[in-house]
């Protein structure tokens, strides 16, 4: 492992100045103008900014009504399938959940296989996935010099792997943790993202407590360019003690290393396993750090730094520019993985911004200024968020930046062995993974949400490398007022509102995809994809898929025609009952028999609290819906 020093870090980027950057700049400046060429659809998250959103119009709020399936592609698995398909010119990149079989489709001929990868893993990596064996997609990394364009697949096991993109044929993998065959517990989920002349890779394996990281390795090899911890030593997660900041001020030494009891750290979770952002002007890489080990915050006193984070990291060292933390000494699982959307020129409080929105699972949407970490935004994007009453605004106090927490619905508060009842958001959040989309001709951001709340008791537990380190029963439920478990909203990020609401009977635990033909298309757990008008959330068109939708919508234009894909095929953590079998009681008994390490606080509802809480909030998807992997294009008539 390379540990970068302040001495180092000045020697590498010095290097970078003297003779690196042109290589580097060059073949970033590949990727933006293909990302700018609507046509193709060349990252998971559309753009570096992660607007997920279309020039392409063809399509739009007069003639959506009239999409009809133009053709379909199976991918033989029938487990959670979370991200979407890359498009490059005529062909369309596909992955699946575990075992990870990633296929390039010929656009020209309705989607026929050019060339299949079939990784080979070790199957105990999949009792290991926390919430489903998915995956959120595969990166394209244009060719640059002797090297072929390339496909990177960060597999389940943590290997990741270079593919030619042209024959499928592989170019170079490397291990990214410690062990391959789950004995560690870490897995692989989240998508990579190319940048510069890297590709940058996260990792899973929070309930295992895995000490995560966000690693960088050389395009040209698979070479470790740097790797960066979620906690531990100044040395360990590349921070400065004078220079990286915290709201402002500087994070001082030994931050991370103050916030844990003893060394507990070294089993701290902090997941990586959510998306990345990036601004190529400041060269800072955004992401957001998971839950601390164990859920159970009574054995893990103080902040825990630094889970639950936003870091804004240097993308050629590594090294963290400014960091916050959104939920110190977490006590709800309220990781803090979920996307950073960049935009630029927002005007908050009369003054003009570049700044980065996160929609966190704690149920507060955060207005950041990217370039400084300043606080500008933080409030409810759901109105039954209750655990804090607030985000403290004031920076003179000194609760500035951290939630007001309701002792009533905390758990650490409450204790070991005793159950917390009505916390909203669940577990889950207000908003897990599942990404939303940025509009620049509305201004407006449009998020899949969740309206789910729980009852949540903590109890001891011991750590055992590559065993379940969790130590809490979690049971889920709708929100109070009524039986619906989602949300499709429109959020006014400047201040802090909700525009419009569209209530659904599930989570929305699809991505969204906005377009200059002023709709929106999102996906819904029983299988249906919706296209509603951005301005006002007007249900336009919806279809029924074979499956449940937690995937991304895409969209591309081939031929001179746009279509939409989206992947079906229910899983995830919502769809856990459905795709582990976890509704049959034998099941869910072995399930607790894995994970509670012989506590009974779940013995009176052993099916409803598997699946650390979510079989029993969503085991009515099993009326609307069932297994299934799937690959929808829809188009207009001709």
């Amino acid at each position: 492992m390379r540990v970068l020093t302040k001495a180092t870090t000045i020697l590498a980027t010095s290097a970078l100045l003297a003779g690196g950057v042109v290589f580097a700049a060059s073949a970033n400046d590949d990727l933006i103008k293909m990302s700018e060429n609507a046509k193709d659809w060349v990252m998971p998250t559309g753009d570096y900014a992660n607007h997920r959103y279309s020039k392409l119009d063809q399509i739009n709020t007069e003639n959506v009504k009239n999409l009809k399936v133009a053709w379909s592609f199976s991918t033989g698995v029938l487990r959670g399938h979370e991200g979407g398909p890359l498009v490059i010119g005529d062909v369309m990149y596909v992955n699946a959940p575990f075992p990870n079989t990633v296929f390039a489709l010929d656009l020209n001929n309705d989607g026929k296989i050019l060339w299949k990868y079939e990784p080979r893993q070790d199957p105990n990596v999949i009792p290991i996935m926390c919430c489903d064996t998915v995956n959120r997609g595969v990166a394209y990394a244009p060719a640059d010099g002797d090297r072929p364009a390339m496909i990177l697949l960060n597999q389940a096991d943590t290997t990741l792997v270079a593919l030619d993109a042209k024959t499928g044929k592989e170019i170079w993998s490397v291990k990214n943790g410690d062990e391959t065959d789950g004995s560690k517990g870490e897995s692989g989920t989240a998508a990579p993202m190319v940048v510069k002349d890297k590709v940058i890779v996260g990792i899973s394996g929070g309930e295992f407590g895995v000490r995560a990281s966000l690693t960088s390795y050389n395009l040209k090899d698979g070479s470790l360019a740097w790797r960066a911890y979620s906690m531990g030593p100044d040395s360990d997660i590349l921070v400065d003690p004078e220079k990286t900041t915290d709201l402002g001020k500087p994070i001082g030494k030994d931050s991370s290393l103050k916030s844990w009891e003893g060394e507990q750290w070294k089993t701290g979770g902090g997941g990586t396993w959510g998306w990345f952002s990036y601004d190529p002007k400041l060269n800072l890489v955004y992401y957001g750090t998971g839950n601390p080990s164990t859920w159970n915050p009574v054995q893990r006193p103080g902040d825990n730094k630094y889970s639950m984070t936003i870091f804004a990291r240097d993308a050629d060292t590594g090294v963290a520019k400014w960091l916050y933390q959104m939920t110190p000494h977490d006590q709800w699982d309220y990781d803090g993985v979920n996307e950073m959307i960049l935009v630029d020129g927002m005007e908050v409080d009369g003054k003009k911004h570049n700044v980065l929105v996160h929609f966190d699972r704690n149920g507060f949407a955060y207005t950041l200024d990217r370039e400084t970490g300043e606080l500008l935004v933080a409030a409810k994007y759901d109105p039954a968020v209750n655990w804090a009453s607030k985000v403290d605004m004031d920076p003179d106090s000194k609760t500035y930046g951290r939630p007001i927490v309701d002792p009533k619905y905390s758990t650490g508060h409450n204790g070991e062995d005793t159950n917390t009842t009505g916390i909203c958001p669940a577990a889950l959040g207000t908003k897990d993974q599942q990404p939303a989309a940025y509009s620049p001709d509305t201004g407006l951001f449009y998020v899949p949400t969740n309206h789910v709340c729980m009852d949540y008791e903590p109890y001891r537990v011991s750590y055992t490398a590559g065993q379940p380190y969790v130590g809490a029963t979690v049971s889920m439920y709708p929100a109070p007022g009524g039986d619906t478990m989602g949300n499709f909203i429109a959020w006014d990020a400047a201040k802090g509102k909700i525009v419009w609401s569209d209530p659904e009977q599930f989570s929305v635990w699809s991505g969204v995809l906005t377009t200059a033909g002023g709709v929106a298309f999102y996906g819904t757990l029983e299988g249906y994809i919706k296209a509603v008008d951005m301005k006002t959330g007007k249900e336009l068109y919806k279809f029924k898929t074979p499956s449940g939708i937690i995937g991304n919508v895409t969209t591309y234009e081939h031929d001179g025609k746009q279509y939409i894909a989206i992947l079906s095929g229910v899983g995830g953590w919502a769809g856990i009952g459905l795709a582990a079998g976890l509704l049959s009681p034998d099941n869910a008994q072995g399930w607790h028999n894995a994970v509670d390490q012989g506590n009974q606080s779940a013995k009176g509802d052993i099916v409803g609290t598997a699946g650390l809480g979510a079989v029993g909030g969503y085991a009515a998807l099993a009326d609307y819906t069932n297994l299934g992997g799937q690959l929808t294009v829809f188009e207009l008539p001709d």
